[in-house]
């Protein structure tokens, strides 16, 4: 990638359209004078490789450059504050006091630790005062990894840049606050919600981090068997009804949802979302942002999306008797509609319906199919090692009708992994498709024990498929009973 220190400052690469990698230059469709000649100055006069990009091309270039994967940089260089604000994000807002030369330690602390746990993959970001100073963690594939905890730093100071740069009223420290802030790192766009908490030693800040540029999973890469695919290409094509994924916070929900739209043909279909957040930028799709401050609620979205004439509806979340009505009413009014909700298994989801008020009859004339899903940490491949199972081991497979393994596999931790054991995270996936059997027993308001005997087997519920990723050896079984558990 070039001597990072024969490189300009991102800053002045990005605002002038010009790149300079060792001695090679490459400068974008407005590229400035002043530009040109800063990377000819630098890379010398003689034997400098000149390229003209477009745009687009630019952008990838700058991205590819300034992606802040080198090491050993200087704290203080400019490369490692290359996270910028977006214009629009400081837009109708108070000035920013912390801007000062005095607190530009704050603001580079501040922007390396956003750019770790953007560089990192992580999910979120916990910025949490306490009695001797501050504590950072980030999240990243499920656990919490700490980043930082010193008593040197000004926690007051980090926290009111973190409000400011959210757009929070940094006078107010009792009262909870919700922001965002929009964020690039060389060229990636990353959308930040920003949740803080009032606490015993000062606020508390938490980072939800979405990355708009990782872009949308195809079905087969979220871990689905050809089986499941087709189950799900199935349902997709349905000219009616409700679709629901379900799982904790974290499971992968929306992606799943996102994916599934993607096997709708927007050409033909008007496909509308009503989203909190809008997680990312749909190519063809409406999609609108809740704000519950102002009345804008997903019930209030569904209905309004309800006269935007729609082929399918993505409702990002049914959580009160409202939606989950309106959600039942477009059904039945000839809509697609996907949607999330919080259960613990794909038949729990009808209980759960039942539970926010959803009359049986209702959710058999509804409800197409539902998908659980869970995500659990792959072993590293460099270095788990292998074993017999112990008879402790064997007894969970033997308690759901499946094949004892020969081996399995546990984490060991070595230098590609970080010490870890595992890289990266799959999707083990429950999916019901309501068929007659099962229509009739939700509208005879049978038990979730009844349905989920009717509807699942032995291999196909979330314990199940968990077990044949530790005989596949793409995770532990610890992994599999810390996520899942040993359910029957």
């Amino acid at each position: 990638m070039g001597d990072p220190l024969n490189r300009l400052p991102f800053t002045f690469a990005r605002d002038n359209q010009v790149l300079l990698n060792g001695t090679h230059v490459s400068a974008g469709p407005t590229v400035t004078a002043v530009g040109l000649r800063e990377a000819q100055r630098r890379a010398g006069l003689t034997d400098v490789i000149f390229t003209q990009l477009s745009q687009p091309e630019f952008e990838a270039q700058l991205a590819k450059l300034y992606d802040g994967s080198d090491t050993g940089q200087d704290a203080t260089n400019d490369q490692e504050l290359s996270f910028d604000l977006e214009e629009a994000a400081f837009a109708s807002r108070q000035r920013d006091l912390l801007d000062e030369p005095g607190d530009a330690p704050v603001i580079q602390l501040v922007n390396r630790l956003l750019r770790k746990a953007v560089l990192a993959n992580a999910s979120d970001l916990h910025v949490e005062p306490h009695e001797y100073g501050l504590r950072v963690r980030m999240r990243v594939d499920g656990f919490l990894q700490e980043v930082m905890d010193r008593a040197d730093v000004p926690v007051k100071r980090i926290v009111s840049r973190l409000k400011v740069m959210a757009g929070l009223d940094i006078s107010e420290t009792r009262l909870p606050q919700d922001g965002r802030i929009a964020l690039s790192l060389g060229g990636r766009m990353i959308d930040t919600r920003v949740s803080s908490l009032p606490g015993h030693y000062g606020e508390r800040i938490v980072l939800r981090i979405l990355d708009r540029s990782a872009g949308l999973m195809p079905l087969m890469d979220l871990g689905l068997s050809e089986a499941q695919q087709a189950l799900l290409q199935r349902l997709a094509s349905l000219p009616n009804g409700i679709i629901l994924a379900t799982g904790p916070t974290g499971a992968g929900k929306t992606t799943t949802l996102y994916s599934l739209l993607q096997l709708a043909d927007r050409d033909e279909h008007n496909i509308v979302t009503v989203e909190d957040p809008i997680e990312y930028d749909l190519p063809g799709v409406s999609q609108s942002q809740i704000n519950a401050d102002i009345g804008m609620t997903f019930a209030a979205g569904l209905r309004a999306t309800l006269r935007q004439d729609p082929d399918v509806i993505l409702v990002g979340e049914i959580r009160d008797p409202e939606t989950a009505s309106t959600a039942a009413q477009a059904a039945l009014t000839g809509h697609l509609v996907f949607s999330s909700l919080h259960a613990n298994s794909s038949v729990g989801a009808i209980v759960r319906l039942r539970d926010l008020g959803v009359d049986n009859f209702l959710i058999a004339a509804t409800l197409r199919g539902v998908i659980a899903q869970r995500l659990l940490r792959r072993l590293c491949q460099n270095c788990c090692a292998e074993h017999l199972p112990t008879s402790e081991e064997t007894s969970h497979f033997t308690r759901h009708g499946l094949p004892i393994p020969e081996k399995l596999f546990e984490p060991v931790g070595c230098e590609a992994c970080s010490g870890t054991g595992h890289a990266g995270r799959m999707g083990i996936f429950e999916m019901v498709e309501i068929g007659e059997t099962l229509r009739a027993a939700i509208d005879r308001g049978a038990t979730e024990t009844e349905m989920a005997s009717m509807s699942l087997s032995a291999g196909e519920t979330l314990i199940g498929q968990g077990l044949m990723a530790a005989t596949a050896g793409n995770v532990s079984l610890t992994e599999t009973l810390r996520v899942v558990g040993d359910v029957a």
